[in-house]
Order: C-alpha cells, then structure tokens, then sequence
C-alpha cells in the first residue's frame, strides 16, 4: 500500500457518518480495523462536542465492544456531567445501527501557565535517521501498519520483547483536516501491545478489550514516541503499559486490558 495510500483513514459523510478506507485495516484482516484509528476518531468526536475555551481533553477510555469493520461509521458524542472546568463526556460509535465501540472522556480545565514543570519519565531516545520495513507475513500490513511510519529503536511488532518505537500517520485521520494533538496520540496509542508484546505473536493470541490514554500535556510535533511492555499471567489476562513521549520529554500514559489465548490451529 506504500505507494498508494487512501487520502485518509476516513472520508467524512456528513451527519457524524465516515467512510472507513483500506487504510485503517488492521495486522489481523483487511475487513477488519485496528483500534488506533477508531479511537483517533472517538477523540475528534469529543474535542468537538460543546467545546468550553481554556479546557482540553485529559483521559480517553475506548471499551471496544466488538471487531469494527471496514466500512461506513457513525460517531455521537455528548456531554454527561457539564462545567465549566471539568466535565465527563460519552461517545458511541455504530455499524448498521449496532453498537461497536463505546467511549468516555474527562475535559479539565488547563493548568496556569506558571504551576512548575514535573516530568519523572527519562527522555525519549534519539529518532532514527530510517525506519525498518515489515516483512512478515503473519499479519495483513497493506492497512494500518503502512499508513504509519515506524521508526523503531528495539524490539519489533513480530518479535517477542518489550519495544520502543517513534510513530507519526502519513495520513489525516479524516480527509481534508488536519490532526490535533489528541487525535495523533490516540491514532498511535493502540499499536501499544503490538509494540511492548513479550510473547510470541505466532503463538498466542492477543486481544485487548479497551485502550486509556491520558495526557499531562499535549504532544507537540508529528513524530511520537512510544516504549511498551506487556504483563501476562497464566490463568489470567495481559496488562499492557506504555510512555509516550515527544521530542520535549514524555506526556502521557497508555493502558490496555488484553485477552491471551492461543492462535487457532489452521
């Protein structure tokens, strides 16, 4: 897909409605998307939705509640609990009237400019002056893995490890727009347990239920960076954590919820 990309993950309808493109598949099937996008697009969904001057979105919980299909969406937003410095809001997004994903977010007040600065996470490591193509051919990398640009710096999306990798989308999440801080971080954040998985992918089967994003601050620049690790059980489930940074420092917290079993035998 490299050398034609759609226009964007998404092309807008009209009426909260998107046409899913090829380029939000995911590594499983090319019917089916990877999370990034759709929670990209919950996240524009809540910026937009009665926004109140001085506030950003803080924390975006997506509850994935089945496989999202490549094909036509429908987004809504609203407001729970109103105010003017902290509010809750939810979304849903639907395929033929069913639900597939649902969604919350906190819109807090922005902090004073002059509160001092507290930052624990080290710095991200250098961006690489090239990135490393896929070639696997377990996973469908014609969608979204292709209309990312990895760049990664240990690890890898098919090889068992915690990794570490900078990002940025080659395209905007909805054509014709340009992406916000919020959408860039949620676009990537989902790749966290393909990136920090330590077992092996063409063994088990990884799937995670939800993905929480929280942001101190917003990301600045095209180019993310992302360290994740997975934690896995037996007779339990996977728990997987990521940092993600910028070229200033850190800004945010990944988390994800993830059922491990084994890969169904061809």
């Amino acid at each position: 897909m490299d050398g034609d990309l759609p226009e964007a993950f998404y092309e807008p309808l009209g009426g909260g409605r998107f046409a899913s493109t090829p380029a939000t598949a995911g590594p499983w099937s090319p019917s089916l998307q990877h999370a990034g996008p759709v929670a990209g697009l919950m996240g524009r969904a809540f910026e937009r939705t009665d926004p109140v001057p001085g506030t950003r979105v803080a924390r975006v919980t997506v509850e994935i509640l089945s496989p999202v299909p490549v094909a036509e969406l429908e987004v809504t937003a609203r407001v729970v609990r109103p105010g003017r410095r902290i509010a809750l809001l939810e979304g849903e997004m639907t395929h033929e009237g069913r639900p597939v994903v649902r969604a919350t977010a906190w819109r807090i007040a922005a902090a004073p400019a002059e509160v001092p600065e507290t930052v624990h996470a080290p710095a991200a490591p250098p961006l690489p002056a090239t990135g490393r193509p896929f070639t696997t051919s377990q996973m469908h990398a014609d969608g979204y893995l292709s209309a990312m640009e990895w760049r990664l710096v240990e690890g890898s999306f098919f090889e068992p490890g915690p990794g570490t990798t900078w990002a940025r989308a080659r395209v905007p999440l909805v054509a014709g727009e340009t992406d916000s801080p919020l959408v860039r971080a949620l676009t990537l954040a989902d790749s966290a347990s393909g990136v920090g998985s330590q077992l092996d992918l063409a063994k088990w089967m990884i799937i995670n239920t939800d993905l929480t994003v929280a942001l101190h601050r917003d990301p600045v620049g095209e180019w993310l960076c992302m360290g994740a690790s997975l934690s896995v059980s037996p007779h339990g489930s996977a728990l997987c954590e990521a940092t993600l940074s910028d070229g200033h420092g850190e800004f945010g917290r990944v988390l994800q919820t993830l059922i491990v079993d084994e890969q169904p035998t061809p």
